[in-house]
């Protein structure tokens, strides 16, 4: 019995362990990021679910951000529950469900009471 205590015990400590490890696929994988790219956030931002690649499999680290895209990157990085109602009428549908989590939240509001202008695009 002792010896199965001592077994357990090790294993769990080995899952725990493997568990706080940090694996995930590299930011290097993305054809259009190279050395001299901020790897590091990538991978970061990349293994915390916050932002991911386009549907070409690009990273596009030079690209500017639309208001929809920053919906996105917010709900994560808050971590906010995706929904919420906005008066907003020129939201796409697959981005409302991130425009509203962030607006019900008080972290955004539109370019005028009905409008959000989801491609005008963001600056630092």
């Amino acid at each position: 019995m002792r010896n199965l205590k001592r077994a357990l015990s090790l294993a769990l400590s080995s899952v725990m362990l493997l568990g706080m490890m940090v694996v995930g696929t590299s930011a290097a994988s993305y054809p259009d990021v190279d050395a001299e790219d901020n790897l590091e956030a990538i991978q970061v931002l990349q293994i915390l679910g916050v932002m991911s690649g386009d549907e070409k499999g690009n990273f596009n680290p030079d690209a500017k951000i639309t208001r929809n895209e920053m919906a996105v990157i917010m709900t994560h990085l808050l971590n906010l529950s995706e929904g919420g109602k906005t008066p907003f009428t020129d939201v796409p549908a697959w981005a409302q469900p991130y425009v509203g989590a962030i607006y019900n939240a008080g972290v955004t509001s539109g370019t005028s009471a009905t409008t959000f202008s989801p491609n005008g695009t963001m600056t630092r």
